[in-house]
């Protein structure tokens, strides 16, 4: 899992040389709100300067704050020119060279027609890219796992198994992360639990034809929805600015009645979740009211007030606000051949195998931080230690350029 980036819009770049570079526009939402091809990756000439304009003018029309660039074939040369046209912009812009693993098969699949019927194959990459930067979660859940390519074995392992152990694990990510039932895309609301992808269609289709939902209690007229999936998928759906407040949280409706025992015990109501600076105190207040005796008092157990409390704190968080975020880029382009040994810098986790890990440090290629160098410690696997997304400092031990390869160590001794 990846920290998003909020309240930005985006230009996806997908880059490419004989077709050009996919361009799209999406605004904070992962709307599209403009698309176009720009010849930028082809060397000085008339197509390179209207590519450049073309970039431009979405750049300035739109008020874009941030690019993403796939980490795909030119890609190094679309980000020399989309680095140069984002510091003409009046107010400060960066961008981020993201993975693009998977793009081309979600951009061809039947989903990516359902959704972007209007649109090419090859535009819907770059649409694909933008909103990787934005959420990745709600993106990556549209492309079949195994198309991601992460992992030294994946084409070892029996294909149900991995299949299911895959999904398992993206089910998990979006039930611990929660989901906006406004704005979810019927891919993201999919894989809740309860939640079937009939079920998913029909949330869409009312959503549609009704409105935005204003409380959870509305899932119930949905087509097929029955008691058994509501209460199995109430608790992972988020409802922002609903009447309850307790809608926009983790609590299940079965325990409200708990969550106001506790808001209680602590001298609160549920109107006084709408005020940060009164809600912030409610995890002291619980602790100094005493948990045993809120426990008898609500009726639930201490793990269930525990996470009531974190909630009530605070409402609607995303854990992934505590993630680093994305690792953006203004500065001046490095290449291979301006690497030297002793130089620090800071990269992105991008993969990791059973002899170390793999970090983007803003170059075409990764570099390799052998096991022995992830720590000064000794540690049997790397992921004991480093996740993929992990922002990390490293430093440059050797580079090869004929080979292009980047030795690098994350260990704070020589």
């Amino acid at each position: 899992m990846a920290a998003p980036l909020k309240n930005h819009t985006v230009l996806g770049v997908d880059p490419g040389y004989r077709i050009g570079c996919k361009l799209a526009v999406v605004d904070e939402t992962g709307k599209v709100l403009d698309t176009g091809v720009a010849y930028i990756t082809i060397g000085a000439g008339k197509k390179m300067d209207e590519g450049k304009d073309t970039i431009r003018r979405l750049l300035r029309k739109y008020h874009v704050t941030a690019a993403a660039i796939g980490n795909g074939t030119a890609s190094r040369e679309a980000e020399t020119v989309v680095a140069e046209l984002l510091k003409e912009l009046p107010e400060p812009a960066a961008y981020m060279v993201v993975s693009e693993a998977g793009a081309s098969v979600y951009s061809a699949s039947k989903l990516a027609a359902e959704e972007f019927p209007e649109y090419d194959m090859l535009l819907r990459s770059a649409v694909s890219i933008a909103r990787r930067l934005q959420d990745p979660l709600a993106e990556l859940v549209k492309i079949d796992p195994q198309a991601i390519g992460v992992g030294q074995y994946q084409h070892d392992m029996p294909k149900g198994e991995l299949s299911a152990t895959l999904d398992g694990v993206v089910e998990d990510c979006v039930n611990h992360v929660g989901v906006d039932l406004n704005t979810a895309s019927f891919s993201l609301l999919s894989h809740v639990s309860g939640i079937s992808q009939t079920v998913a269609k029909n949330i869409v289709a009312y959503r549609t034809e009704n409105g935005a939902f204003t409380d959870r209690k509305q899932l119930k007229k949905v087509a097929k929805l029955g008691p058994k999936a509501f209460e199995q998928c109430a608790g992972f759906l988020r409802v922002p600015g609903a009447k309850n407040p307790l809608d926009n949280t983790a609590v299940h409706p079965e325990s409200y009645g708990a969550a106001v025992e506790i808001l209680a015990a602590c001298g609160f109501q549920l109107s006084d979740l709408s005020v940060p600076q009164q809600r912030e105190h409610i995890p002291a207040l619980a602790k100094e009211h005493g948990v045993a005796a809120i426990v008898q008092k609500a009726g639930v157990g201490v793990p269930t007030v525990t996470d009531i409390v974190k909630e009530l704190a605070k409402p609607g968080r995303d854990p992934r606000d505590e993630l680093p975020p994305p690792l953006m880029r203004s500065g001046a382009i490095i290449e291979l051949k301006d690497l030297k040994p002793g130089m620090e810098l800071v990269g992105t986790v991008r993969n990791i195998v059973d002899f170390g890990c793999f970090v983007d440090i803003g170059i075409h290629e990764d570099g390799l931080v052998h096991i022995s160098q992830i720590c000064d410690r000794y540690i049997k696997h790397p992921l004991d230690v480093v996740q993929v997304g992990d922002v990390v400092k490293v430093r440059v031990l050797d580079v090869d350029l004929k080979r292009k390869r980047i030795v690098l160590t994350m260990r704070q001794g020589t």
